[in-house]
């Protein structure tokens, strides 16, 4: 029986993928075999000795310690692309909402209803102020998206749709996320070059230090004239100030965020909307399947997919006898494992190895593995964890 707990509300569909004949799961559970969770934030938990596994139904994983878990040898998981399509919406309902000014129209309609008497005043004062609030159609202006994985390249074929010309920037392309990708789309050399005949900037990226401010001071003076941003990535990639001061300056339109922070929330050029990206029933449940998915299949036979820490490793298993293990990456890290087992005497039926961020074997044998061989595989150096399944 393996113990899952949950730090948020997961959604039903994902708990019902682990059955509840090998699986109790609660928030209340002390020292779990694994934890489920969406934006708990864990830097400050304590985890007990049992803990081998995190998911997160989401993508981002900045408020799990990811580091720390790596040195235990404890996978994270998430789930990238099972809220991509609910984030697409909001970015395309984000570029409908700068290009038209729909957020300070319907403010102004507000305040002019409440000033007016009758209709026949409102609709004058409407009809006097619209004229404020005229803005443009999205065929034929350009879109830069930066960051092209599931999200972002959904953005781009939809702009593409919408008849928009597009530029993706991504250094990081995948050659499936390429595949995904319309023709129309153009790849851009750099990040600049992506910026700089942008109408509207999308931005489809992870907050790392690499990307932390990408969109600062300098780069927003080099971008376009009267250009819009729109950030339904992660809090940070911004900077907040410089962002205000170019749209104080009037060189930048308008900023659409998923982050309210209180430099934005009540600026007149920005429209922030409370991390709404991923809140469907259709993407939440999306997420805890895909999440649930993975831990289980991790717990029972030790698999590997979309741990941000870990290489991915599926192997059929061989025997009803597996031991599986994570050793810092090294040269020779698979090759330690397979002399403990030699020089132990244990036949090994099935083997499985991949490196990532760490070292990472999966190993079939005919019965169970003896007490000697346990204690090589203990003394290799760098070993972060041994598990029998």
């Amino acid at each position: 029986m393996h113990t899952v707990q949950t730090l948020n509300n997961i959604a039903a569909a994902g708990l019902e993928r682990l059955p509840r004949e090998r699986f109790t799961t609660g928030a209340d559970l002390v020292d779990p075999d694994a934890i489920l969770l969406r934006s708990a934030d864990l830097h400050k938990a304590t985890f007990g000795p049992s803990l081998k596994a995190i998911g997160r139904a989401g993508a981002g994983v900045n408020n799990i310690p990811v580091a720390a878990m790596t040195e235990r040898g404890i996978p994270v998981f998430n789930a990238p692309g099972a809220n991509a399509n609910a984030v697409k919406e909001l970015v395309i309902a984000g570029l409908i909402l700068a290009s038209r000014h729909i957020v300070p129209a319907v403010e102004f309609a507000r305040r002019v209803g409440d000033a007016a008497g009758s209709d026949a005043e409102l609709h004058k004062a409407v009809e006097a102020g619209k004229k404020a609030f005229a803005g443009t159609e999205l065929p034929g202006r350009t879109l830069a998206v930066i960051g092209l994985g599931a999200i972002g390249g959904r953005v781009a074929n939809a702009a593409v749709a919408l008849g928009m010309q597009v530029v993706g920037y991504d250094p990081g392309l995948t050659l499936d996320a390429a595949w995904q990708l319309s023709p129309a789309v153009v790849r851009a050399r750099s990040l600049d070059e992506a910026l700089r005949t942008a109408d509207f900037v999308t931005l489809h990226v992870p907050l790392g230090p690499a990307t932390r401010h990408l969109i600062d001071a300098d780069r927003l003076k080099a971008m376009k004239p009267r250009s819009a941003v729109l950030n339904f990535a992660r809090d940070g990639i911004v900077d907040e100030p410089a962002m205000l001061a170019s749209l104080d300056a009037g060189h930048t339109l308008a900023y659409i965020s998923d982050f309210p922070t209180a430099l934005t929330v009540k600026h007149p050029k920005c429209v922030t909307t409370p991390h709404l990206g991923a809140s469907t029933a259709e993407a939440e449940d999306n997420c805890a399947m895909m999440v649930a998915d993975q831990v289980r299949d991790f717990l029972e036979h030790g698999h590997v997919r979309n741990a941000v820490n870990f290489p991915d490793l599926v192997a059929p298993r061989q025997t009803a006898h597996r031991c599986v293990c994570a050793c810092a990456a090294s040269e020779q890290a698979a090759a330690n494992v397979t002399n403990a087992f030699a020089a132990a005497g244990v036949a090994v039926v099935g083997w499985a190895s991949a490196t990532r961020d760490v070292a990472y074997v999966v190993a079939d044998v005919t019965a169970p593995v003896p007490a000697a061989a346990l204690n090589r595989l203990k003394a290799i150096n760098g070993l972060l964890m041994l598990r029998l399944i």
